[in-house]
């Protein structure tokens, strides 16, 4: 329709959306579907948040807020920065936003002008491409492989800045990979942005506190300072806090950045939920215990579908370092031939297949910048986990 904003010539839906909503329609018609494509915990919010949120309805706490978050969350955040990252901010160095994904877009909107270059390394959560496009910029996928364990490496990093590149979108641990980077692995990143003064770094850090194994977290502005004033530092309540529905998201970044965002919000969404950011001052400030209790679980279903996934014909997962993720290779089953007749030519044939014959709601590797693979989120009970693995290893065994 000529009646349309160009700008949607650019942007395709979200893949993660869509096969949430597909399996959904399906199982309203009665089909038995496990649905492995949201990245959203299965645990249930802490009683202590939601006790905080009905207090702040019963105390009247309901009325429109300062545009860019309330003081009190602004200083739970601070502390927050402070206490886990070693990262000093100011209150106008932080904002609040309506989810992490609106934090992100806002500072893209802020600060992209026509012909600008973000880098972005694949596979990418989805949003990211779009969110680009969407304010006028040129994405600049960056393949990582699983050979270097879907990580950025500096060389990669060094080619693929131009005098056009604005930022550097760094998310880990990743979705869509689950990988993490080492504090060795983004000290080799930050030294080639030390030479770059021109590039920003948007570093998406809100899969923080879900990593197994030992591993340590770092962020870019932590691991390099001299890169704090051109770092944006993204992150919220929605994973670890188990508060997906809650939409708080937040970011601590440069004076003149976040006043600028806060501008772009204050004409678009104005305030987030009043009730939902006296929720995240409890989030941050209150009890953490539940964090690793919950860990303990995703890593517990990590190592299930990771081991019964590679008992798959054709099927090659790595372990992921973090996050409610696997995302494995279906390059061994392309060229075969499903029970439905078709023949399995890319991942989008492979997801489309396995949820028509078994029922399994994936997402194809190929939205994600990478495949022929696919996302898994083990972010849901260990029994339907254990249900999918099994309905994939027998679709796989059945490929011909």
């Amino acid at each position: 329709m000529s009646f349309l904003a160009a700008a949607l010539d650019r942007v395709k839906p979200s893949a993660t959306i869509a096969v949430t909503d597909k399996a959904r329609v399906l199982k309203a018609a009665g089909r038995n579907v496990i649905g492995l494509g949201a990245g959203e915990p299965d645990f249930d919010t802490p009683d202590n948040i939601k006790q905080a949120a009905i207090k702040a309805i019963q105390d009247g706490k309901t009325k429109y807020t300062a545009v860019d978050g309330i003081p009190e969350l602004k200083e739970a955040i601070i502390g927050k920065f402070q206490r886990e990252n070693g990262l000093t901010y100011k209150p106008n160095q932080v904002i609040v936003g309506v989810g992490g994904k609106q934090v992100l877009y806002n500072a893209l909107m802020a600060t992209i002008n026509p012909g600008d270059e973000v880098i972005i390394p694949a596979p990418y959560w989805v949003s990211y491409p779009e969110m680009v496009a969407l304010a006028g910029g040129e994405p600049v996928p960056v393949v990582c492989t699983a050979a270097d364990g879907f990580k950025l490496q500096p060389e990669a990093l060094e080619k693929a800045i131009t005098p056009k590149t604005k930022w550097l979108i760094l998310c880990s641990p990743s979705n869509p990979t689950g990988a993490a980077y080492t504090k060795a692995e983004l000290k080799a990143l930050t030294d080639v942005l030390v030479k770059h003064p021109h590039v920003w770094v948007m570093t998406d850090d809100m899969y923080e506190h879900l990593v197994y194994d030992d591993f340590v977290f770092t962020t870019p502005a932590q691991v390099e300072p001299s890169l704090f004033d051109r770092t944006l530092t993204v992150n919220g309540v929605s994973k670890a806090y188990c508060m997906t529905g809650w939409r708080i998201g937040y970011a601590g970044g440069p004076a003149q950045l976040i006043k600028a965002m806060a501008t772009i919000q204050s004409q678009s969404t104005s305030n987030p939920c009043s009730i939902a950011q006296w929720a995240a001052v409890e989030a941050l400030n209150g009890p953490q215990h539940f964090i690793p209790e919950n860990n303990k679980v995703f890593k517990e279903r990590r190592d299930l579908v990771v081991s019964m996934l590679n008992q798959a014909n054709g099927i090659e997962c790595p372990r992921p370092e973090g996050a409610f993720y696997v995302y494995p290779s279906c390059a061994g089953t392309i060229g075969k031939t499903a029970p439905s007749g078709k023949v399995i030519d890319n991942d989008q044939t492979f997801v489309t297949e396995l949820l028509e014959t078994e029922g399994v709601a994936v997402v194809q590797g190929s939205a994600f910048g990478l495949g022929p693979a696919f996302r898994i989120s083990y972010a849901t009970k260990t029994s339907d986990l254990e249900d999918a693995c099994k309905r994939i290893q027998r679709f796989c065994g059945n490929l011909r």
